[in-house]
């Protein structure tokens, strides 16, 4: 039979797995934590070699993971507290900032689908700028620097009838855009990180992954220049809530090892093809969202 496995596309949850399963897993991985602020944490994961790549099931890169318990709550000043922390970091890992440059966002998931559309939701609320600096210049924002900020929402293959990374590949030859950063939901391996948590990573992303729907990758290899992904877990998969409960349950109950291990070892369980997320999902995603197009609007802000 074949073995259960939980799907998440969080870098921190995945070096959680790994370290818990075999430490010596863990050489050619760094990892750095801090708290930026109060109940606010920021971990910088860095996969330095193939191996270590192999081990984790992610590409080789830096992938910054904030977690902030209250991320969920309407408190408009900690939002923006949030997004200027979340600016920091991403200033961090985009490339060559400090210069001029001709940034594509790119707004991935399906609109239509609440739990999905953290991206196009996103979107909606950027500072786009490059159609008026193409058209008036920078002195139409009374700027001397200013980046040329361009956005797409692709939708989804079921809507298009093309691959995402086919639509963004098309835009870019046209565009030239010197850097790419792209917003997707995402999926989690814990609970407790779900609508709770940032990932910022440089490695760029596999569309639908966490849920199963592997499409074409959108990373620099592909796209030709940098790409810089963030993402917030939305859902988390339906097998992981059972294992979770089963887990505690063995370390309570002598039945609930034998239990743990029939679930894991099953290739019956339709639960992997479920996934669960707040019921509340419909405020949380343009409140996150908003969040999310604050930080990138003060990261890309030059004056």
């Amino acid at each position: 039979m074949q073995q259960f496995q939980i799907r998440t596309d969080l870098a921190l949850e995945a070096t959680e797995s790994v370290r818990k399963k075999d430490a010596s897993h863990m050489r050619g991985i760094t990892i750095e934590e801090y708290d930026a602020m109060e109940d606010v944490h920021i971990s910088k994961v860095v996969i330095l070699t193939k191996n270590a790549a192999k081990n984790m099931g992610k590409p080789m890169g830096t992938y910054i993971t904030l977690e902030a318990p209250d991320l969920q709550e309407s408190d408009e000043e900690y939002h923006r507290e949030i997004s200027e922390e979340l600016a920091k970091q991403l200033k961090s890992v985009l490339p060559g900032i400090e210069e001029e440059k001709s940034i594509l966002i790119v707004g991935l998931g399906n609109r239509d689908v609440t739990a999905d559309a953290l991206g196009p939701f996103t979107v909606d609320n950027l500072f786009v700028t490059r159609h008026i600096i193409r058209e008036y210049g920078k002195q139409a924002y009374h700027a001397t620097k200013m980046h040329q900020i361009s956005a797409l929402v692709p939708g989804v293959m079921a809507k298009t009838g093309m691959e995402t990374a086919e639509i963004i590949k098309g835009v870019i030859k046209e565009t030239v855009p010197d850097i790419v950063i792209v917003i997707d939901a995402l999926a989690a391996r814990n609970t407790k990180r779900l609508n709770r948590t940032v990932q910022i990573t440089d490695t760029g992303i596999h569309p639908g992954s966490g849920v199963g729907n592997h499409r074409n990758a959108i990373t620099k290899e592909s796209l030709g220049i940098p790409v810089i992904a963030i993402g917030i877990p939305m859902v988390v998969d339906a097998g992981t809530i059972v294992s979770d409960a089963l887990e505690k349950l063995a370390q309570e109950y002598a039945g609930g090892k034998a239990s743990l291990d029939y679930f894991r070892n099953s290739a019956d369980t339709q639960l992997h093809n479920m996934y669960v997320t707040a019921k509340n999902i419909d405020e949380t995603t343009k409140r996150l969202s908003f969040t999310l197009s604050e930080a990138i609007n003060i990261a890309l802000d030059m004056e």
